[in-house]
């Protein structure tokens, strides 16, 4: 083996210890009042909610997603495009914060999506997963019409080695902050995914949002 490849191989080890056990992330989304804190929920008309018949069918990819193109190297998350709904955003990567939070973008750029580093990059085999706002003082922000999408809807993510990762969307549920199902959200199918997450569902000012939107998605494409 060369010494290029050793190098390559201590990298993904060294990523690999870093990558947060999801039983962690599903508890810090159970105990905590919100994944991204920051929804103002301060609007006429909130966010568009999921439709019931758009809820994950735990059997999808048997059919449509049998021909799954082979997983992708690690490379980090660049932008995020979800044309449907006319989202188009550069990447930032985020972490846990200092409280065991997941971390979001700043939430004065209405316009910009965080890639959770502690998970695989979109692309890789396992469950890649893309946070952002649903709004902010001044208004809408990146994900605010998440939960308009539809099966069949496309996520596409630039990474920086020049591959475009194209996820097909699956299911798109709202899911209180209380009984946040972690497993189900994050556990690897075995094949590249995606879930995409905002704020969403009921709204206080004592408490932001009650809810977090998930967009289920598994890779289709690579361009």
């Amino acid at each position: 083996m060369s010494a290029s490849e050793l190098s390559e191989l201590a990298e993904e080890e060294e990523r690999q210890k870093k990558r947060a056990p999801w039983g962690v992330i599903a508890l810090v989304l159970l105990t905590g009042l919100a994944l991204i804190r920051n929804g103002s929920g301060e609007f006429d008309v909130g966010p568009p909610q999921p439709a019931t018949a758009a809820a994950a069918d735990a059997r999808t990819g048997v059919g449509t997603f049998a021909k799954a193109p082979a997983p992708l190297a690690y490379s980090v998350a660049d932008r995020v495009r979800i044309p449907a709904i006319r989202v188009d955003a550069p990447i930032m990567p985020v972490g846990l914060d200092a409280d065991g939070w997941v971390g979001a973008p700043p939430p004065e750029d209405p316009n910009l999506a965080g890639w959770f580093t502690g998970a695989v990059s979109p692309g890789e085999k396992g469950t890649a997963v893309v946070v952002g706002h649903v709004d902010n003082k001044m208004g809408p922000a990146v994900f605010y019409g998440l939960g308009a999408l539809k099966k069949g809807n496309r996520v596409e993510v630039e990474r920086k080695d020049g591959k475009t990762a194209v996820f097909e969307i699956y299911g798109i549920e709202v899911f209180e902050k209380k009984d946040f199902p972690g497993d189900r959200v994050y556990a690897s199918k075995g094949t590249p995914e995606l879930r995409v997450i905002t704020c969403g569902g009921g709204f206080s000012k004592q408490n932001g949002y009650d809810g977090n939107v998930v967009v289920f998605a598994r890779l289709v494409e690579v361009r």
